[in-house]
């Protein structure tokens, strides 16, 4: 049944075609034909030696010349499937086959297979005909094999490799799903043949493919993986194949963010490269560099950078200097990451001496520059160093989009670090309508689309924040799975929206997701994982659910306590805000929960501005300044409650104003 669904599915699927890059090759059959091959003369025949015609007497000079042997042409080769070099040819041998032999001959349908592989590797546009081909060849194959044999998911595994070009996915992974499902009983019959266990390998590894082109990253590890394992039944352990196997799975782990998975396999690539390349070789450089985006991922800075340093040595010894370039400034990045911002600076003036003023490795290291500048609260100059990247990777969108699109996120993320959150919401807007044209990149677009929405959010434009959120959590959640912490991170946001817009169920029903996720990726011991739980907490509460509510509430208190000293004011406002939930639940008028639901009613009917006040590290005002600001604009018994918020050394000072009777 799962051959004739996939039969079905490519049958009715050839009726147009929208090509895209090749996102896998791999020759299954070399050699089926080989009776078809054209015979041709020795080269090297002796010829006979120069001799006389004996001519008869008085014959006319006309007459000799028409009693000569006629000489026929020489024959022009037949060609074949494997000398034919452009699809037309191709074409004509199997047209030619057709014309000769009988329809269910088997070396017709090899012929097909054939035909179509070859259709598929020299890239022929038309590849509805490949695949009417190969479908051809998967009917030949059931028909003579039963089915359940390795010719069949061969044929559907091409199959599937053009489905996949072709952009119907589904009908790929139809294909390969069904041939993984043969390729896997017949291991258990026979776990030692090379031709299933080859076979296998190339099934799993063009599934990884699809469903990375599909943006669902999480699913296509599991395949990548499963493709390592079989590998190691098949090749020496300590092969470059191997080598590059470990690199790949480890390079696919750290696009999910998934640094601990990642070390160890990064590490075994490291082993083998050395082992076959030799330390000081290129191919290790790039296994250093990959770890050193590990180990800075992981925190572990002192480690990156010895993995720098090392890579930097072997680049000068090849004079590489285009690699030695980008690896001086991954240094410099981990030096800022470690505030050592002046030996950054260092390195990236070095390297701007060296790059052209137009290139997008000019454009890194201004970047890199500007998040010094920007740390070093040189504002003005980071932004001129931002404005001519920008200049620089607004005329480089069309020949590296998706490097483009991240450039101009990590451009608006230094923006938003110097609170020009118009600027970062505009560029952020320009990386997402880029990635939007590129399918295989979805989990930058969300990560995007979850920025977007949190800005929208922080400015207080909630309603516009709603739809980012919303699409962020979909596509994280197809790109990395239902559990990632970054889907954990959304689910918050979005939850925090939807208590603003007083939609208190839509809200509990995401931050649930949210408080399972975080609970899972950090523990109750995290602040984020608490703040989840204060917003659901509140979301219970406006719900008037307060049995729930001051449940979780007591989780909060608890988790607090926990932390000990440092968080004595956070457990002093869980507390108050578990006896407002009391209070609530008997009834009392005067109880204020939420503990943010009166805020932004209270400020619009008693200030005509947002008192978001943001301040530098040195600009501190004290409270007596505060509470006499305060008081000015809003005659009465004033409640001050400051929350710090610190990111990118940018405090935030959050004022919540209550009018008397509102506040406790």
């Amino acid at each position: 049944m799962a051959i004739r669904r996939a039969v079905a599915a490519a049958s009715s699927s050839i009726l147009s075609s929208s090509p895209i890059s090749n996102l896998f090759s791999t020759t299954l059959l070399t050699s089926l034909l080989p009776h078809l091959s054209p015979q041709t003369p020795s080269p090297t025949s002796p010829l006979p030696r120069p001799f006389r015609i004996p001519l008869p007497p008085k014959c006319p000079l006309s007459r000799r010349i028409q009693t000569l042997p006629q000489i026929p042409p020489p024959p022009h080769p037949t060609p074949t499937l494997q000398s034919a070099a452009t699809a037309a040819e191709v074409i004509a041998v199997i047209e030619a086959m057709e014309s000769s032999l009988d329809e269910h001959d088997e070396r017709l349908g090899a012929a097909c297979f054939e035909a179509a592989e070859r259709l598929d590797s020299i890239g022929h546009q038309d590849l509805e005909r490949a695949l009417a081909f190969a479908l051809r060849a998967l009917q030949f194959f059931e028909r003579k094999d039963g089915g359940w044999s390795v010719s069949v998911a061969k044929a559907l595994l091409l199959m599937g490799s053009i489905s996949c070009k072709m952009m119907r996915f589904d009908d790929s992974l139809e294909s390969l799903n069904t041939a993984a499902q043969i390729l896997g009983g017949l291991r258990r019959e026979n776990s030692r043949d090379d031709d299933v266990l080859k076979a296998s390998v190339a099934v799993q590894l063009l599934l990884s493919s699809t469903k990375t082109a599909m943006g669902r990253r999480r699913e296509a590890l599991i395949n990548l993986r499963t493709s390592l394992d079989l590998k190691r039944s098949i090749l020496e352990h300590t092969s470059r194949e191997m080598g590059a196997a470990y690199k790949d799975l480890a390079e696919a782990y750290v696009v999910v963010l998934d640094f601990d998975e990642a070390l160890p396999l990064a590490l075994r690539a490291l082993e083998i490269y050395g082992e076959q390349f030799g330390e000081y070789s290129a191919e290790v450089v790039q296994i250093r560099r990959l770890l050193g985006v590990i180990y800075t991922g992981l925190g572990e800075y002192d480690e990156a950078l010895e993995q720098n340093e090392l890579s930097r040595r072997v680049l000068e010894s090849l004079s590489l200097d285009e690699e030695l370039l980008q690896v001086v400034i991954d240094a410099a990045n981990i030096q800022i990451e470690l505030g050592r911002l002046d030996q950054a600076i260092s390195y990236l003036k070095w390297v701007i001496q060296k790059t052209d003023k137009e290139s997008e490795t000019r454009a890194s290291v201004l970047i890199s520059m500007a998040k010094a500048l920007c740390n070093q609260e040189k504002f003005g100059d980071s932004r001129r160093c931002l404005e001519i990247a920008s200049g620089i990777l607004d005329k480089k969108e069309l020949v590296s989009p998706t490097k483009v699109s991240e450039a101009y996120a990590e451009i608006s993320m230094i923006y938003e670090t110097m609170n020009d959150f118009e600027i970062s919401l505009s560029l952020m807007k320009k990386a997402l309508a880029i990635l939007q044209e590129l399918p295989q990149v979805q989990h930058l677009e969300g990560s995007i689309s979850m920025r977007i929405g949190w800005l929208l959010l922080l400015t207080k434009r909630v309603p516009q924040s709603i739809p980012y959120l919303e699409s962020a959590a979909e596509k994280l959640k197809d790109c990395f799975g239902p559990k990632h912490f970054g889907l954990g991170f959304v689910y918050k946001h979005l939850g925090q929206a939807y208590l603003d817009m007083d939609q208190p169920q839509s809200a509990a029903k995401v931050l649930v997701l949210a408080k399972d996720i975080n609970d899972e990726s950090f523990g109750l011991q995290h602040e984020d994982t608490i703040d989840t739980y204060q917003c659901l907490a509140n979301a219970y509460g406006a719900m008037g659910s307060y049995a729930l509510a001051m449940e979780v509430q007591q989780r909060v208190i608890d988790a607090w306590e926990n932390l000990g000293p440092s968080a004595n004011d956070e457990t002093r406002e869980a507390h108050r805000l578990l006896e407002q939930l009391k209070k609530k639940a008997q009834g009392s008028p005067a109880a204020v929960f939420p503990a943010n639901s009166h805020k932004l009613a209270a400020l619009n009917q008693t200030i005509p501005l947002c008192l978001t006040v943001s301040v530098r590290e040195q600009d501190y005002w004290e409270e007596k300044q505060l509470l006499s600001f305060l008081a000015a604009i809003n005659e009465g018994s004033v409640w001050l409650v400051v929350l710090l918020f610190s990111r990118f050394r940018v405090l935030l000072w959050q004022f919540e104003i209550c009018t008397q009777g509102r506040g406790t």
